[in-house]
């Protein structure tokens, strides 16, 4: 699934604003997306909107 982060921080070490990203599977209330670390971790799900 694709997302895309719409949170408020926007840190290049981590996830950049605007930028879609590939979801790995959901964790309860928590995406587990590989961000600008080349590293999945868990983000929360309303920081994101679903593209596809």
């Amino acid at each position: 699934m694709k997302i895309k982060y719409i949170g408020k921080i926007s840190d290049p070490l981590e996830l950049i604003a605007g930028k879609v990203y590939e979801c790995l599977g959901k964790e309860k209330d928590r995406y587990r997306v590989i961000d600008e670390t080349g590293e999945d971790y868990l983000y929360p799900i309303e920081e994101f909107e679903t593209i596809d």
